[in-house]
């Protein structure tokens, strides 16, 4: 038996457990599960939220932990990570080496194979865009309609034949296209050494904590705030703005949590970061009519405020935990009844549990400076990408935090089928957030599958790729790409 790492709920108790730590080993492996005809679900870091990979159908894992090099590639003239590399230690690696950093995720335990492929947002994805932004070549290990498995490399060049297979492999996810067994990351039209084929890391950060008291927010106060909120991350999404590099996340935790939070990292050399910190956070609090209990903005060295990020919820990613997530990318403010659902929700029902929170990650900047198809990841102007998230470590709460979250959701896009449709407010969810009420008519009556929500309009595109790299279907999960009909 053997559990999901980002979701002890799911579990699988597969035939044999896989351990590659070379392309060869991973080619041989799929050789014999094609021969066999086994069912293979492929694991890097394990940190999948849905039952993708631990279920009932899963015969063979292949665990790419072992394959999690990270270094120079002189041939190619860009950086190589394995899908097995976590991400504090790609940041801690590219960083001592080189200087260099990719604008990933904040839980350092997550590999990079599934969060490479589905996009990979993070604190530094407002100046660098996201991570598949920055995949130049991938090496992947496919099957062929005969049955035959081979290790082909495909780039971003569009002169290159397998140019679509790389296209796929940046934001169309994990496990529907082969197996991963490289990435090569170099930034578009990046030229010169190492140094200047990533982008820069901060050399430091300012970074600010601040929390105001739920008692100290009305119901006006709470829907004054993200109405503002969505003018300020509009007048600041675009790459001019003096906020280009401030990340942040507002953590909008149940009223009995007591506290409504602002985590925000600003590169320390940005002219004027102390200033617009400052005004930032005054921004906050004026919108909300309240002054913050705790407000702390400090100097960091950029590597060891990443590490403190990424380890401060190190008991929220433990092993041990139980999660339920949703997501929605939201391209303009949230409309008064649903902000007023979102308030109900935080301040006036039952919370199940401390570790239920919305998330509200500001993006824009340089996410918005590719079209939704240069990338397979397709949400280039959303103004914000909202998480819904609860955690907790005991089965006996498993249905009350589902239902909770779950209710929270429903509710909340009641008027579009249960769902974030893409239309002028809301741009579907994030693939690397799965979800299985998506695709289940009781909670999603949009008539909008969870393909077009994940993928909009790439994903016939998406079905095409597949077409031509896996025509067997023989990579597949329960919301992996489908093959075209007919």
């Amino acid at each position: 038996m053997i559990r999901g790492h980002g979701n002890n709920r799911h579990v699988a108790s597969p035939e044999a457990i896989r351990i590659p730590s070379t392309t060869e080993q991973v080619v041989e492996i799929v050789k014999e599960a094609v021969r066999d005809g086994k069912r293979i679900a492929l694991r890097s870091g394990g940190h999948c939220f849905a039952n993708l990979v631990f279920n009932d159908e899963s015969e063979i894992i292949v665990d790419l932990r072992l394959m999690d090099h990270v270094g120079f590639d002189d041939e190619r003239e860009a950086f190589v990570v394995e899908p097995g590399a976590t991400l504090l230690q790609i940041y801690e690696l590219l960083h001592i080496g080189w200087g260099v950093t990719l604008p990933g995720g904040g839980c350092y335990a997550t590999g990079a194979g599934g969060h490479f492929s589905g996009g990979g947002y993070g604190i530094l994805s407002r100046p660098h865009g996201i991570v598949s932004d920055h995949i130049h070549a991938v090496e992947v290990v496919t099957v062929d309609e005969r049955g035959e498995v081979r290790a082909v490399v495909a780039t971003r060049d569009p002169d290159d034949p397998n140019h679509d297979l790389a296209w796929a492999v940046a934001g169309g996810g994990g496990g529907s296209f082969g197996v991963v067994t490289r990435f090569w990351m170099r930034s578009r039209g990046a030229e010169g050494g190492p140094g200047d084929l990533l982008p820069k890391a901060p050399s430091t950060v300012l970074c600010t904590f601040a929390a105001w008291s739920w008692g100290d927010i009305t119901q006006e106060g709470f829907a004054s705030f993200m109405s503002a909120y969505a003018d300020w991350s509009k007048e600041h999404g675009s790459l001019d703005s003096p906020y280009l590099s401030l990340g942040h996340w507002l953590f909008l935790q149940h009223a009995e949590t007591g506290m409504f939070n602002v985590i925000a990292q600003m590169d320390a050399a940005a002219p004027d970061a102390r200033r617009l910190v400052d005004e930032f956070i005054s921004f906050v609090g004026g919108a909300l009519g309240a002054e913050p209990v705790v407000n702390v903005t400090e100097e960091r060295p950029f590597l060891k405020a990443t590490a403190q990020t990424m380890t401060a919820g190190e008991t929220l990613t433990s092993p041990s935990m139980r999660t339920s997530h949703k997501s929605a990318f939201m391209k303009d403010a949230f409309p008064e009844n649903q902000v007023e659902v979102i308030y109900r929700h935080l301040t006036q029902t039952v919370n199940p549990n401390e570790h239920t929170f919305l998330v509200v990650n500001s993006v824009r900047g340089r996410i918005g400076a590719l079209a939704d198809g240069d990338t397979a990841a397709g949400h280039r102007d959303a103004l914000w990408l909202v998480y819904f998230e609860s955690y907790w470590p005991d089965a006996a709460d498993d249905k009350r935090n589902v239902e909770w979250l779950r209710a929270l959701y429903q509710e909340l896009y009641a008027d579009t089928g249960g769902v974030p449709v893409p239309n002028g407010v809301t741009d579907g969810c994030y693939v690397n957030y799965p979800d299985t009420d998506l695709g289940d008519p009781a909670y999603n009556s949009s008539g909008v599958s969870f393909h077009e929500l994940y993928h909009k309009d790439n994903y016939p595109r998406l079905q095409r790729v597949k077409a031509a790299w896996d025509p067997r279907n023989f990579f597949r999960h329960p919301q992996s790409v489908e093959l075209p009909a007919g």
